[in-house]
């Protein structure tokens, strides 16, 4: 994230001056090109400036919500929504939303974003994003079905509709059976989050991807976070960071 230009839109001052701080501790070499607390400002802003490379945005400034933004000028930068409501979060996502972060801001929580914005920059490749859309269009995305593992001196076949949820644990991939076994998967989670079918696996954690069917029960938890009760395994603790149980709320249908 190098020399990376960065724009908050934040109404509160101690608000705007703690994640400046944040942002600078985290990326020295970043520079913050302005702090605007209105949707007026921002409009006339990145109406008569070059576009920033990221933007940090409150959800509520101080004349409005920043989503009126979009309504007034086309925004292409990638977003870090910043807010102390999490009713937004849904929508924030269908904007160019990097990530949603609740106030107060925590440092590492900001850090995992900012690590989410510097893989999003990386260059995709040289197909213009228009033939890619098109491509993706004609040709409809293939779930995983199944995976095919080492057995004994053969192999067998494990089916993905079989498997409760997926975990890392020392750095290797898991997965536990509907039956109760484990078998190990070679595979990241990152790479099983862009290979399993959203509707029925959700990235919960760092940790886990769930299968819909083997949630048991969800439960408060303290600071706006949720803990996920499974069947069949009762002894396993899954928390909910406050950013992701709004996101798995919506998943589930809540």
């Amino acid at each position: 994230m190098k020399n990376t230009k960065i724009l908050i839109l934040e109404d509160e001052k101690p608000n705007a001056e703690r994640l400046e701080r944040l942002l600078l501790e985290l990326r020295p070499n970043a520079q913050i090109l302005a702090v605007l607390e209105s949707v007026k400002q921002a409009i006339a802003w990145l109406k008569e400036n070059e576009a920033p490379d990221l933007i940090m945005m409150d959800v509520r400034l101080s004349d409005g919500l920043s989503f009126e933004v979009f309504n007034h000028i086309e925004i292409i930068t990638p977003i870090i929504f910043t807010t102390a409501y999490d009713e937004y979060a849904v929508k924030a996502f269908k904007y160019n939303s990097v990530d949603y972060l609740l106030k107060p801001i925590e440092s590492d929580e900001l850090e995992a974003a900012l690590k989410d914005f510097d893989e999003m920059s990386k260059p995709k490749g040289k197909l213009d994003p228009a033939i890619e859309n098109l491509l993706s269009y004609l040709q409809p995305k293939q779930y995983r079905t199944r995976f095919l593992l080492p057995f004994r001196d053969s192999y067998k076949s494990v089916l993905v509709s079989n498997i409760a949820y997926f975990y890392t644990e020392l750095n290797v991939t898991c997965a536990k059976l509907l039956t109760g076994e484990i078998e190990v998967i070679p595979h990241s989670l990152e790479q099983l989050e862009q290979e399993l079918d959203t509707k029925s696996f959700f990235r919960v954690s760092r940790q886990f991807i769930l299968q819909i069917d083997s949630i048991k029960q969800v439960h408060n938890y303290f600071n706006g976070k949720l803990k996920v009760e499974l069947k069949n395994s009762p002894e396993v603790e899954v928390i909910i960071s406050r950013k992701k149980a709004v996101l798995l709320k919506s998943w589930l249908g809540y």
